[in-house]
């Protein structure tokens, strides 16, 4: 009997479902290694404390919405004796300033500060906003940096638990991979693809052990640093221009002989990045064009997108014989890694009704719709950076 390997030295097609199959096979298998092997943040028990002088810096440009939640939770962190939040409103032209002064209702630990002027020439405004908060937590004596973006909810112990992995692992950088959450079906068809990029192509416990940058993974929503890796590495300073600055940086801190690591935060902290799928497309479109090395990259990472996870359920679906079945196996293998990659953010999550653990079910089924979407969002963000109309919350990006 001949296999649909030798049928694809004359078919074309065959060849091509054969390939996409095998490309979603390894990325199953990838997730499938991660889901099992990712380190997660460990809840730190009482009575023990957190020894290090911790500063957790927040930009905040127009979070009147989200900025009092995080501030909020921070109030109530425990295991950290000696914390200090500062907070900068980076000229927001919302109430921002006035809702974070009312959530933090005279907390001497919190420090608020507001900006009105645009960010220097050369500088993004979110990484101007960090150096300046690291600037005035270095200068206070902090031995650990923590930057948290406003969308971010934090449990009780998520600042402890994330200082003690660092703490624990010897390592310059930890990126805290908060849960991501979703609100619509435009959200929950995008948003795991952030954490499934990941799952799919880097197995994480080879990348935790090593130095090379090119292997290192970054969340800008929850990173945290020792004082000394974070100078070693420039800081934000050094990634003043880059539209992904958190993989930047930790790819600095690795260039400057300092390991990072990469922890989920599952159960620790969440966040919900988008609310809308306006929010969708102004956020992505800001810099995904500039992640995979410019339109180059872009068009090779588009080709194996389709190839991998596209063509595949095709032929499961038009196909015959040898060739549905190839594309049956792919895009099983798709569901798989989507799955495991669902797991992996979301584990265990009891307060999830049966409504909302089904959704994460239906979009894994539905994921070469979400390549497709993916695919969509990669080429405007393209044409947007090419044009010079990229833009979000009211600044121009470039």
């Amino acid at each position: 009997m001949t296999s649909c390997t030798d049928v694809a030295r004359r078919s074309p097609l065959c060849a091509a479902v054969t390939f996409g199959a095998t490309l979603a096979g390894a990325g199953a298998a990838f997730a499938l290694l991660n889901a099992a092997t990712t380190p997660r943040l460990r809840t730190v028990a009482p009575p023990r404390q957190v020894a290090a002088s911790i500063a957790v810096c927040i930009p905040a440009r127009n979070e009147e919405g989200t900025l009092p939640r995080l501030i909020a939770d921070l109030r109530v962190q425990r295991g950290v004796s000696d914390m200090r939040v500062y907070v900068l409103d980076d000229a927001s032209t919302d109430e921002t300033a006035v809702a974070a002064r009312t959530a933090i209702a005279g907390d001497s630990r919190f420090t608020l500060r507001s900006w009105r002027a645009e960010p220097p020439p050369g500088w993004l405004g979110k990484q101007a906003a960090c150096h300046e908060l690291s600037r005035t937590a270095l200068a206070a004596g902090a031995d650990v940096l923590v930057f948290v973006d406003a969308d971010v909810r934090l449990g009780p112990g998520a600042i402890a638990a994330a200082c003690s992995a660092l703490e624990r692992s010897d390592a310059g950088a930890v990126a805290v991979w908060p849960s991501q959450t979703a609100g619509s079906c435009a959200e929950l068809l995008t948003q795991p693809l952030l954490a499934w990029s990941w799952m799919t192509t880097l197995p994480v416990a080879v990348s935790n052990r090593s130095l090379k940058p090119s292997l290192a993974v970054g969340c800008g929503q929850f990173l945290v640093f020792t004082a000394r890796a974070y100078d070693e590495a420039g800081g934000h300073a050094a990634v003043a221009n880059s539209l992904t600055e958190d993989l930047a940086i930790t790819r600095n801190v690795r260039r400057s002989g300092n390991r990072t690591r990469l922890v989920s935060g599952a159960g620790h902290c969440e966040c919900r990045m988008y609310t809308s799928t306006e929010a969708i497309l102004s956020g992505y479109g800001r810099w995904l064009g500039s992640a995979f090395g410019g339109r180059a990259g872009a068009a090779a990472l588009s080709l194996a997108l389709l190839f991998a996870y596209v063509i595949p359920p095709l032929a499961a679906i038009f196909g015959s014989g040898r060739i549905r079945r190839a594309g049956v196996a792919g895009y099983c293998a798709a569901v798989v890694s989507r799955a495991a990659t669902a797991l992996t953010e979301h584990p265990g999550r009891a307060r999830y009704s049966p409504t909302h653990r089904w959704s994460y079910v239906a979009a894994a089924l539905l994921h070469p719709c979400a390549v497709l979407a993916f695919l969509g969002l990669l080429g405007t963000s393209v044409r947007r950076l090419s044009t010079g109309t990229a833009q979000w919350k009211g600044r121009a990006v470039r």
